[in-house]
């Protein structure tokens, strides 16, 4: 009995001295972010930085998992680089740690239901011409990307611009996505294609 509370002491301590440093943590990057979600409804457990000029908006959603890689070491970075630039996360999504989401001119939307593992990325933009001659000129093009509900993406994925992903589908860890995956399909690779369709029983 006495090992038992002790253990559980030991637990509570470590749990109240964590949400200690993280409090700490979250604090610094509140003071850091020179913009703040204009709707803002959902529960950060990792340090954000808010940044840029655009329209940022979080439903009843969460950024942060606890216990899983990176929380302790990382942040998530959501821009919404220029004015006409908008990020709209939607309700119950679940963002694991250390997401960069990145909206230079146009929109980045994730919606309701979806999961997506650590360190996820999405970009509206390429940020530089490919031509070398322009490549400082700021005359890049830029594209809205869409992640429909109930997607699951594993970790380390990353979606560039333009790209549309349709509900239910999942995209497995590792890939890189520069085109559309349609609905109820498991997709995955480098770049990433469709690998399978999903069984609607999967969904």
């Amino acid at each position: 009995m006495k090992k038992i509370y002790k253990n559980g002491w030991r637990q509570g301590f470590r749990l109240y001295l964590l949400q200690w440093l993280q409090g700490a943590r979250k604090l610094k990057y509140r003071l850091l972010s020179d913009n703040q979600p204009s709707n803002m409804r959902g529960r950060l457990k990792q340090p954000v930085l808010f940044t840029g000029k655009g329209e940022i908006r979080i439903g009843k959603s969460t950024i942060g998992v606890w216990p899983s890689p990176f929380f302790l070491n990382g942040y998530a970075h959501i821009e919404a680089r220029e004015k006409t630039a908008t990020i709209m996360i939607g309700e119950n999504v679940h963002i694991n740690n250390n997401a960069v989401l990145i909206a230079e001119r146009s929109t980045i939307s994730i919606a309701d239901n979806s999961l997506i593992g650590h360190n996820f990325s999405a970009y509206d933009s390429d940020f530089h011409s490919l031509e070398p001659n322009l490549r400082s000129s700021g005359l890049h093009s830029c594209g809205a990307v869409r992640i429909g509900s109930n997607v699951f993406i594993g970790a380390n994925v990353t979606v560039l611009k333009g790209v549309s992903i349709g509900d239910n589908s999942v995209i497995a860890n590792g890939s890189i996505v520069n085109g559309d995956i349609p609905a109820n399909v498991v997709a995955g690779g480098i770049p990433a294609k469709v690998l399978r369709p999903l069984d609607t029983q999967e969904t």
